[in-house]
C-alpha cells in the first residue's frame, strides 16, 4: 500500500459494524470545515487494497483479464472458493470495504473522487449481497444470485469456460498450472456440492421446473471419454500450439490432464449429480423467489441492485404492462402495412418465424451463414459509428456460436469483453441450437445489442478507461449495461440500420416488446406469485416468440431473480435523459458529446449518469 494520510489511514482501517444496503450518493452536508483533505493517492490506495481482495477471492477472474500476477499474485494455479467458509469470507471483505468507502465520503474530496468513491462503494455493495439471505452465491457478473446450480449459470457452467477459453498455455509452467487447477476445478465441484447442501437446510431448493434441463447439463459433462472431454481436448490443442514445449512433454500433460478428469473431476460432478437427484424430490413447484425463506427481501435487493431502481414490484409490473400495449400497437402498424392483418401480433409475429425466407438452414452450412450475416451487420454499422459517438473502441469482436455443451439453457446471445491489454477480442455468442429460434428479421437487433453499439461499444470502452480504476472497469451495472444495450438497438434504428426493412423493424420492435414484457414476467412470478405456466402464456402471447424460446426465457427469470429489469428500465433512464438534454440545449445538443458522457465515465449507478447528465447540461448551455 502507497503512503497515506492519517486520516485515510484511519478509514483503511476502520471496520464497521451493520452496513447500510444503500450506497450514499451525496456529501454529508454536517461534516466539520476543518476536516483533512484526502488526496487522489490516498483515494487510490484505499480503492487498491479493496481490489486487490476481491480478486484473491476471484482468480477465475484475474484469468479471463490477464492481470499481472506480480502485482495481484499468483492466480493461474487457483480457482475461487465457493464453500459455505469461502463465501462468507468473500461477503465479510467486501462488506467491510463498503464501509470503508462510505466513510471515506465523510471527507473532502473533489467532483472527480467522490464520484470514484461513490461507484467503488456501489460495487463493493454489489459483490458483499444480501446480509439476510444467505444461499446462493456471489457472481462476478451478477452478484448476489440465489441457486449456485441451475440450469443457466453457476460455477460449474462459468469455471470450465474460462478454463477452455482463457486459460492460455504457452510453456510448460502455464500447462502444469492449468493441470493444477483442474485438481482444484474438481475440489470446487465439491465445494458447490457442500453450498448445496447447506442452503438446502436452510429450506432454498432449485425450484422444480428447473432440475430436469440442470440435471442434463450435469450427466451430460461426464458422457464423454476423459481423453475426449473438451477440457483435455482444448489443453491438448493448446500444448500443440506451444512451441516451446516438445511432442513427447506434451503427450505426458495431455494423459495426466485425461486421468485428472476421469478420477476427480467425474468423481466429483457425479456426487453433485447425486446430490440434486436427492432435492429434486424435495423441490416446489413455486417457482418465484417469495416462496424460499427470505426471498421477499431478496426480490427488493435485486431490484435495487440488479435493476438499479428504487421503485416498488408494483410499479415496475404496471410500466411494462403500458409498454408492451404501446410497442404492440405499433408492430400491427407495421404487420398491416406488409399485408399481414389476419389474428393477434403475437399469432402473425409466429406466422412470420415460420417462413423459410426469414431461416437460415439447419446445418453447419446454414449456421456459418447466419454467422457470416452477423459479421456484415458488424462492419456496416461501425462504418456509421463516428457519426454517433467521437470516442470508438480499438479493441474487434468476433462472433462466435454457443458451445454445443451449454446451448440448451444458454440464453439467445449475449457478450463477453476483450482482455484488458486487448489482444483477446470481445466476443458476441450466439445460441445456435434452434434455428427456427433464431429468424433473420431479429438477428439485425441481436447484433446490435451485443456487439455494436451496444455491449462491446460499452465494455470495451469501459475497461480503456485506466484511470477509474480496476474494479469499475469491470463494473456490472446491470441497469447502465443492459440498458445501455437496448438503448443501442433504438439508436440503431435513428442510424438508419433499418431502412428498407419494415421486417427487420419489426424484429427491432419485438425484441423491444421482449424486455418490457420481462418486467411483467419478473415481477409476475418473483412478486405477484404467478406460475412457471402463467408466465409461459403472457410471455408467448407478449413476445410472439417461439416456444423453444420462450420456454428457456422464462426459466432464466426463475433462476435469476430481478437481472430482466435492467434492460428496460435502464433503456427508459438514457431515452429519458436524452429527450431532456435535447430540449434544454436545443442547437448546442451534440449527440457524440453525449455518448462520450454516458460511456466514458464508465458504467455506475442510474443515478450518478442522471447527475452527470445534469453538470454536462449546465456546462453546455454556458458555452
Amino acid at each position: 500500500m502507497g503512503k497515506v494520510s492519517m486520516l485515510a489511514a484511519g478509514v483503511l482501517l476502520a471496520i464497521m459494524g451493520c452496513a447500510n444496503e444503500t450506497a450514499s450518493y451525496k456529501k454529508n452536508e454536517s461534516t466539520m470545515e476543518t476536516q483533512e483533505v484526502v488526496s487522489r493517492a490516498d483515494v487510490a490506495a484505499i480503492v487498491e487494497q479493496y481490489t486487490k481482495a476481491f480478486i484473491h477471492h476471484q482468480p477465475a477472474m484475474a484469468t479471463s483479464l490477464k492481470l499481472d500476477s506480480a502485482e495481484y499474485g499468483e492466480y493461474s494455479n487457483r480457482l475461487p472458493d465457493y464453500s459455505v467458509d469461502g463465501m462468507q469470507a468473500m461477503q465479510i471483505d467486501m462488506t467491510r470495504a463498503a464501509e470503508q468507502l462510505k466513510q471515506l465520503q465523510q471527507t473532502k474530496l473533489n467532483d472527480k473522487d467522490l464520484l470514484h468513491v461513490q461507484v467503488n462503494e456501489v460495487i463493493a455493495r454489489y459483490y458483499a449481497g444480501d446480509s439476510v439471505f444467505h444461499a446462493g452465491y456471489i457472481d462476478t457478473w451478477g452478484g448476489h444470485l440465489p441457486y449456485i446450480v441451475n440450469q443457466i449459470s453457476g460455477p460449474l457452467m462459468d469455471v470450465p469456460g474460462i478454463l477452455q477459453n482463457q486459460h492460455e498455455v504457452n510453456s510448460e509452467s502455464e500447462a502444469k498450472a492449468y493441470l493444477s487447477r483442474l485438481s482444484a476445478f474438481a475440489i470446487m465441484v465439491d465445494q458447490v456440492n457442500e453450498k448445496v447442501l447447506s442452503d438446502a437446510k436452510q429450506g432454498v431448493i432449485l425450484p422444480k421446473p428447473l432440475f430436469p434441463n440442470t440435471l442434463s447439463y450435469l450427466t451430460g459433462y461426464t458422457k464423454p471419454k476423459a481423453d475426449e472431454h473438451v477440457l483435455v481436448t482444448s489443453f491438448a490443442q493448446k500444448l500443440s500450439d506451444a512451441q516451446s514445449i516438445d511432442a513427447s512433454t506434451r503427450k505426458e500433460l495431455t494423459q495426466v490432464a485425461a486421468k485428472v478428469v476421469e478420477q476427480q473431476v467425474y468423481s466429483a460432478f457425479e456426487r453433485v449429480t447425486k446430490t440434486m437427484q436427492t432435492l429434486e424430490k424435495q423441490a416446489s413447484n413455486n417457482v418465484g423467489i417469495w416462496s424460499q425463506p427470505n426471498g421477499e427481501g431478496f426480490y427488493q435487493h435485486a431490484i435495487t441492485y440488479l435493476a438499479d431502481s428504487d421503485m416498488t414490484a408494483q410499479q415496475i409490473h404496471d410500466i411494462g404492462q403500458a409498454e408492451v400495449t404501446r410497442i404492440t400497437k405499433r408492430m400491427d402498424e407495421i404487420l398491416k402495412a406488409n399485408g399481414y392483418t389476419q389474428g393477434s401480433v403475437s399469432d402473425r409475429m409466429k406466422r412470420l418465424n415460420e417462413e423459410p425466407r426469414f431461416l437460415f438452414a439447419d446445418s453447419d452450412e446454414g449456421r456459418q451463414a447466419l454467422l457470416d450475416f452477423l459479421e456484415g451487420e458488424i462492419k456496416t454499422i461501425n462504418d456509421k459509428a463516428p457519426q454517433y459517438f467521437s470516442t470508438l473502441p480499438p479493441q474487434k469482436v468476433e462472433v462466435k456460436r454457443i458451445p454445443v455443451e451449454v446451448e440448451a439453457g444458454a440464453p439467445g446471445g449475449y457478450y463477453y469483453g476483450p482482455s484488458l491489454d486487448g489482444s483477446r477480442p470481445g466476443v458476441f455468442a450466439i445460441n445456435l441450437k434452434d434455428m427456427k429460434a433464431v429468424p433473420s428479421f431479429g438477428l439485425k437487433t441481436l447484433t446490435y445489442h451485443e456487439a455494436v453499439p451496444g455491449h462491446h461499444f460499452q465494455i470495451a470502452l469501459n475497461m480503456l478507461q485506466t484511470d477509474i480504476g480496476l474494479m469499475r472497469q469491470n463494473a456490472s451495472f446491470n441497469g447502465y449495461i443492459e440498458g445501455w444495450a437496448l438503448y443501442s438497438e433504438l439508436l440503431a434504428y435513428e442510424m438508419g440500420m433499418y431502412e428498407g426493412d419494415p421486417f427487420g423493424d419489426l424484429g427491432r420492435l419485438q425484441a423491444e416488446a421482449y424486455r418490457a414484457a420481462r418486467l411483467v414476467v419478473d415481477t409476475g412470478l418473483h412478486y405477484k406469485k404467478w406460475s412457471r405456466q402463467e408466465a409461459i402464456e403472457y410471455f408467448a402471447e407478449a413476445t410472439g416468440s417461439a416456444m423453444s424460446d420462450v420456454v428457456p426465457a422464462i426459466d432464466r427469470y426463475i433462476a435469476w431473480p430481478g437481472q430482466a429489469l435492467g434492460y428496460k428500465l435502464g433503456m427508459l433512464k438514457f431515452e429519458a435523459l436524452r429527450k431532456e438534454a435535447q430540449q434544454a440545449l436545443g442547437d448546442k445538443f451534440d449527440m457524440t458529446s453525449f455518448h462520450d458522457e454516458i460511456l466514458l465515465k464508465g458504467a455506475r449507478p442510474l443515478a450518478l449518469v442522471e447527475q452527470d447528465i445534469a453538470r454536462w447540461v449546465k456546462k453546455h448551455q454556458a458555452m
